[in-house]
């Protein structure tokens, strides 16, 4: 399916309706194969199903292109002012309050006309803009500009992934035409989610206990300081403050908690579970819908399905299924670094951790908690530094440590953040969790720090290329199935490795 996404780069003119049609013939001719089972262990329907896979991916690309050029005004930045929906909260920069505008119609030499297309603006104004609100533009947006360097970070092509292709300062020249859909179902997440926020910003009193708070219990990441920023990502600690899977998982387990130690009907119990899946899938969409928290919420949800029905599916087929459900809702998705990085990380957990436990067998229960913790953390790190160091050229000498001290801290303030959130309305109570909630955060930047000031924290300026990834990934793979699988085929694998790769460009550009 990834193939079949990134083929739609190679130019080729196929009309829309032979596309589908030869997708419907083929699905058809598919499901003739297996309903008559006819060569379903033949490489033809092997081959047909694998093409179906690759031409969906293709398929839901160039139909994402088709939808993103249609919601592109051309004509956008020759107009003289504009009408647009403010579509989120204000997040505070150093100078100005960033927001995201809906254009509904634009004023050119002719009169209004009908516009549509998305504006990254920048505004001073004192009263904040609130999602709902239509208000009233002066001066045209400007295009956003391509990268001047070659290695220069694209940020046009990463904004108009979402959409945006227009950004504008508009300091305080608008005016808010209508405000009646402020309060409607449309936006009532949205405003859900700043009254959460605003919660945290009166009862939790240290501010960067405030902004961390944030991070960790709803996904805003956006008004994090850059000292926190440095700090978690010196330490290898940065995956803390955005909602992922490990987020999902304390959640998971705060919620399955209550059936520990007692005994319920079946019925029961599949009722309670089927909450338990409704829950998560709120948390997911409260806290932003991040890659890493579709990729977890799809596979609790389907571990959950397979405890119902008393079965156990493979983690792959989950993993894999989840990715699925993620390029088919947005085939874009491949190419954001957060979607690369946690797919890598749990491939890693999977295919690594065990190899990584068996080398030692802990005497306690303490250290063989510890040793697990461990374990996940080499593993997750050993799969996702290739693509670490491609990206940022940088890896955290002291991962191992701070993960140890941090993890287990995030479960408990997350576990005291969710009570005080859900209790925050009582007085005394809401009050005494908040300052709770300050505190443990308050412990958690202090050792961030305290470990980002150790001697060689940070390794800089490395640099590996994509041949690098690529056999760092092979071997990686070789080593989780040698005791298990095909070792003569995992020699040729080696093989074509070593003698295939270009070793002059593994670690240096050419």
């Amino acid at each position: 399916m990834i193939v079949g996404v990134l083929f739609t780069r190679v130019e080729l003119s196929i009309p829309i309706p032979v596309l589908i049609g030869t997708v419907i013939v083929s699905w058809g001719l598919y499901l003739v194969l297996i309903v008559q089972k006819v060569g379903q262990n033949s490489l033809s329907s092997a081959f047909l199903g694998y093409f179906l896979i690759f031409s969906l991916g293709y398929s839901l690309t160039l139909l994402q292109k088709e939808r993103a050029a249609a919601s592109k005004d051309e004509n956008l930045g020759d107009s003289i002012s504009y009408l647009a929906r403010v579509t989120k909260h204000d997040v505070e920069k150093p100078n100005s309050f960033e927001n995201q505008l809906e254009v509904i119609a634009t004023l050119e030499s002719m009169g209004w006309k009908k516009s549509h297309g998305k504006v990254l603006v920048y505004h001073k104004s004192k009263t904040p803009l609130i999602p709902g609100q239509v208000i009233l533009v002066a001066n045209s947006p400007d295009r956003i500009s391509s990268p001047t360097f070659p290695n220069e970070f694209d940020y046009s092509g990463f904004l108009e992934r979402k959409g945006i292709h227009y950004r504008q300062f508009i300091g305080e020249k608008f005016e808010v035409f209508d405000s009646s859909e402020v309060n409607s179902f449309t936006y009532r997440l949205a405003n859900f989610r700043e009254k959460l926020l605003g919660i945290i910003e009166a009862k939790v009193p240290n501010r960067a206990s405030q902004q961390i708070a944030a991070a960790l219990l709803l996904g805003q990441k956006e008004n994090l300081d850059k000292d926190i920023k440095n700090a978690y990502a010196e330490t290898g600690t940065m995956h803390i403050l955005a909602v992922s899977g490990l987020h999902v998982g304390i959640i998971y387990a705060i919620l399955l908690f209550p059936l520990k130690g007692i005994r319920i009907k079946s019925s029961q119990k599949r009722i309670y579970l089927t909450t338990v899946i409704l829950l998560i899938w709120v948390y997911a969409i409260l806290t932003g819908f991040s890659p890493s928290v579709i990729r977890a919420a799809t596979m609790f949800s389907l571990f959950t399905v397979g405890q119902m029905r008393k079965r156990c599916p493979s983690s792959f087929n989950i993993l894999a299924f989840s990715a699925m459900v993620m390029i088919t809702l947005d085939p874009t998705v491949i190419y954001e670094v957060g979607f690369q990085l946690s797919y890598a990380a749990v491939a890693g957990i999977l295919l690594i951790q065990p190899l990584i436990v068996r080398f030692w067998l802990p005497p306690n229960r303490v250290l063989e908690y510890l040793w697990q913790l461990t374990a996940v953390s080499i593993a997750a790190q050993l799969t996702t530094f290739p693509l670490s160091v491609y990206y940022f050229h940088i890896f955290p000498t002291y991962f191992l440590i701070a993960n140890l001290f941090i993890i287990p801290l995030s479960f408990v303030v997350m576990s005291v953040g969710i009570s005080f959130l859900a209790l925050s309305w009582i007085p005394l109570l809401g009050a005494g969790l908040g300052g709770m909630v300050s505190g443990l955060i308050w412990v958690q930047n202090w050792i961030t720090h305290t470990i980002q000031l150790f001697p060689g924290g940070n390794m800089e300026r490395l640099t590996i290329t994509f041949s690098g990834m690529l056999l760092v990934w092979g071997m990686l793979i070789i080593w989780a199935n040698w005791e298990f699988g095909n070792r003569k085929k995992l020699v040729y694998l080696m093989i074509c490795l070593f003698f295939g790769v270009d070793w002059r460009s593994v670690f240096f550009e050419n």
